[in-house]
């Protein structure tokens, strides 16, 4: 954890293991591993664990900020446009692939970083890109933030302050919102589109993606897994997922050996936040 608040000062833009652009897959791992940060961070605070972690195993790592504007001083992450922000990432993608070699990456997202990129694999082409993607509990189908959007409606309040944050400069605050018309359009036709491989990884105990539930995606190509079901005591939050040990177990497996009913070691438990 103190290396994630560290970093979010004074290395925003970079982070152990990743984005070393002279990286060739191995045969052991071919696919290189493309890591989209949070709301509200960047990418030297959201993957100061799992980035080394994967170096260390031997996978090729990348990783970018995104959706910074006047309001992020160069550190807030993920406050802009969603759909700019999948530009960002379409972008980016094509420069993981012509430096590496590599015909598709694999995609792990936290949050607002498991959910942006379906616009880039619907929208934007990105699915003949894209092998796997791991969603760390993503705002798919938005988040009613446990109950405050409901008292923002009630109270008549809500579009006010919609527009005062997309004016202000936090657009994806607003897209995240369920019910939101970035979020209808979005999955209005299907959660899902054929090629990539989805993994959903969520945690009864998230608060800021609520109900938990709307983290889960539909379709064939669809693994979701809630983190209790394998470890029941585990505490972990939503902003905890980014160092629980058990998450980070999954995460291996699905880019790696993806073996059947894999079970992590219930240790090592994240943040409940």
């Amino acid at each position: 954890m103190g290396t994630s608040l560290v970093n979010f000062f004074n290395s925003p833009d970079a982070v152990a293991g990743a984005n070393d652009w002279n990286c060739k897959p191995s045969a052991e791992h071919p696919t290189p591993v493309v890591l989209v940060h949070a709301t509200f961070v960047n990418l030297g605070t959201n993957w100061s664990v799992l980035s080394p972690m994967l170096a260390n195993e031997g996978y090729c790592v990348f990783g970018f900020n995104y959706g910074m504007t006047q309001l992020s001083f160069d550190r807030i992450g993920g406050l802009g446009d969603i759909a700019e922000s999948a530009k960002t990432l379409d972008a980016f993608v094509d420069k993981v692939l012509a430096a590496t070699g590599a015909k598709q990456v694999d995609l792990v997202g936290h949050s607002q970083g498991g959910m942006m990129p379906n616009y880039y694999l619907k929208r934007l082409g990105g699915a003949a890109k894209v092998r796997t993607f791991v969603a760390l509990a993503p705002s798919n189908h938005g988040t009613t933030i446990d109950g405050i959007l409901d008292l923002g409606k009630t109270l008549n309040l809500l579009g006010f302050a919609n527009q005062t944050l997309t004016e202000a400069g936090a657009p994806g605050l607003v897209q995240q919102e369920q019910g939101s018309d970035f979020q209808n359009a979005l999955f209005g036709d299907g959660d899902t589109v054929p090629g990539p491989r989805y993994v959903v990884i969520e945690t009864k105990n998230d608060i800021v993606v609520t109900p938990y539930t709307n983290a889960w995606l539909k379709g064939d190509a669809v693994t979701n897994i809630l983190v209790q079901d394998q470890c029941p005591d585990d505490y972990v939050g939503h902003v905890g997922m980014f160092n629980d040990s058990p998450v980070l177990q999954d995460v291996l497996n699905q880019l790696g050996a993806n073996a059947p009913g894999f079970q992590p070691k219930c240790e090592g438990y994240g943040l409940p936040l």
